[in-house]
């Protein structure tokens, strides 16, 4: 990921604004739902708790746990990194790996979130540019390995402003239900995809089965 000076003053001015938030009002950081080392890693949002209350809002303190629409999708999430990495025929001699973030269905905390993944992709190419990565028992430390892409986050206005961030590191990004038809706009979002269809789609389809 090639970082230009934009980029990086984005970064820092983002960054800036996010700790000066945390003082501020002590919003919690660790949101990483689960991590599954790799070759390659793929940063994921996932809803694992409920948006916050109108009360909790601004301290970003997310609801109970979302186990239909949160829980369930990381399960799939797991089960297709299985299915791909046991395929040999699919990535011959590279592994998948994954770091999974809770998005609380919140728009502030799935931006946060893409700031924290932003942040350790440029630690790591810090560390390497210095020659000094840290090394346990002989091994590099992964935990800062730049993400590949981002799958997710869940809603369209999250997907977004996410997209808005990612655009400027040139981070591809898959929509798992982001159905929009603004996404698909190339000359705005030209890094984001979608397994599911827009709303116009669906429309278009309704209409037809209609007539």
């Amino acid at each position: 990921m090639r970082v230009s000076v934009f980029a990086l003053t984005v970064t820092w001015v983002l960054l800036f604004f996010d700790k000066l938030a945390y003082r501020t009002f002590g919003i919690s950081k660790n949101r990483r739902a689960a991590r599954i080392e790799g070759d390659i890693i793929l940063g994921a949002l996932f809803p694992v708790h409920y948006k916050p209350s109108q009360e909790s809002a601004y301290t970003r303190t997310c609801g109970a746990i979302w186990e239909q629409y949160g829980i369930h999708r990381i399960e799939l999430f797991f089960l297709t990194l299985d299915e791909i990495n046991r395929n040999k025929e699919i990535l011959p001699n590279i592994t998948l790996g994954c770091d999974i973030r809770d998005s609380c269905w919140y728009s502030p905390v799935a931006l946060e979130n893409s700031i924290d993944f932003i942040k350790d992709s440029i630690a790591n190419m810090e560390e390497q540019h210095r020659g000094n990565a840290t090394v346990v028992d002989g091994c590099q430390n992964e935990h800062n390995k730049p993400i590949v892409g981002m799958i997710g986050p869940g809603s369209s206005s999250s997907t977004i402003q996410v997209q808005n961030l990612l655009s400027i590191f040139t981070i591809p990004q898959i929509g798992y239900s982001a159905t929009s038809s603004d996404l698909s706009d190339k000359s705005l979002y030209k890094y984001f995809l979608r397994v599911v269809p827009p709303d116009s789609f669906n429309f278009r389809y309704n209409q037809n089965l209609i007539s």
